[in-house]
């Protein structure tokens, strides 16, 4: 046992290390490419940061439990929008760009609600419903590539790199991986622990695995907020969020077949729309995230949580 948390302790300090690396290597390879940062952070970094979840995905689908899998997108996407904004926000309130209110915020919370609906009236994921959602995930690539040919809106103030190119994306890929052997470290040390101590399937998965899974996402957001690179940090979690509903779930229940799970509720999806409502709706009033709307987050996820476990036991 004392093993598990000196190697959690380790994990997460190479995880920290590693996202303040990555930060400084994707911003410098973005300002060196003249390639705005939000595009960078809604593809490279949201796609990097998903690969624990899109494993986890696939091995639960081989496994046959669904519930692993749907407790994989559901909490990570509440964790990403209510625990990894509200923490960010915290360090330092976070300015929304105009474009990003207009443009990724509704996209991020039409992808939630539909992903909800096809839940909700299902009672589950069909393989029908994979295609929806990877269909979905399709127009969002399509969306992307197209906004990089007009991307002179996005430009921001001319910022003279850290680094030069080919050290910008030498030290991003250093962190990136430094990112994932930390997390893998922390996560199944956590999981190991948990089985110890004799925690419920359930709580392992929403609890330990979600939020361990999502430690990429909560360091990047904080060292992200402390370099004032807003930017990364929206960008990540809405590329983050739609990359796990329409890929991480869509792709695997295309390939294996549906998933059902009776752990899952009304209140789960309302309360993954209701994320995705929140953020929408607290960006669009004065393109500012405050510490107060932080903090309003942070509770809506600890309350949703205290449920999660009370109902898990």
């Amino acid at each position: 046992m004392i093993t598990d948390i000196i190697f959690i302790i380790l994990g997460f300090i190479i995880l920290i290390k590693g996202a303040d690396l990555f930060i400084d290597g994707i911003s410098s390879t973005a300002i060196n490419l003249k390639i705005a940062k939000i595009i960078i952070s809604l593809t490279i970094v949201a796609f990097g940061t998903s690969a624990p979840e899109l494993a986890i995905s696939i091995q639960g689908m081989l496994n046959g439990n669904g519930s692993l899998v749907l407790a994989n997108v559901i909490g990570s996407t509440i964790v990403n929008t209510m625990l990894v904004i509200g923490l960010a926000a915290l360090v330092r309130p976070i300015k929304v760009q105009n474009e990003t209110v207009k443009r990724q915020l509704p996209l991020h919370l039409i992808t939630i609600i539909i992903f909800s609906l096809l839940y909700l009236l299902g009672n589950g994921i069909s393989r029908a419903d994979g295609l929806i959602l990877i269909l979905m995930f399709t127009g969002f690539l399509i969306y992307i590539i197209k906004f990089m040919k007009k991307k002179n809106s996005w430009f921001e103030k001319k910022e003279k790199p850290k680094w030069k190119i080919s050290t910008s994306i030498i030290f991003s890929i250093i962190g990136l991986i430094a990112i994932f052997l930390g997390s893998n470290l922390a996560v199944n040390n956590c999981t190991d622990l948990a089985h110890k101590l004799g925690i419920s399937e359930k709580l392992i998965t929403m609890v330990v695995l979600v939020i361990g899974t999502s430690a990429p996402e909560i360091t990047l957001a904080i060292a992200s907020a402390k370099k004032k690179e807003f930017d990364i940090i929206l960008g990540n979690i809405i590329g983050t969020n739609i990359f796990n509903i329409g890929f991480v779930l869509g792709l695997p229940v295309l390939l294996f077949g549906s998933v059902t799970s009776i752990d899952f509720t009304l209140i789960d999806m309302v309360l993954i729309s209701l994320a995705g409502i929140i953020v929408y709706e607290f960006s669009k009033d004065d393109k500012i995230i405050s510490k107060k709307e932080g903090i309003i987050m942070l509770t809506v996820f600890i309350e949703y949580y205290l449920y999660v476990f009370v109902t898990g036991l």
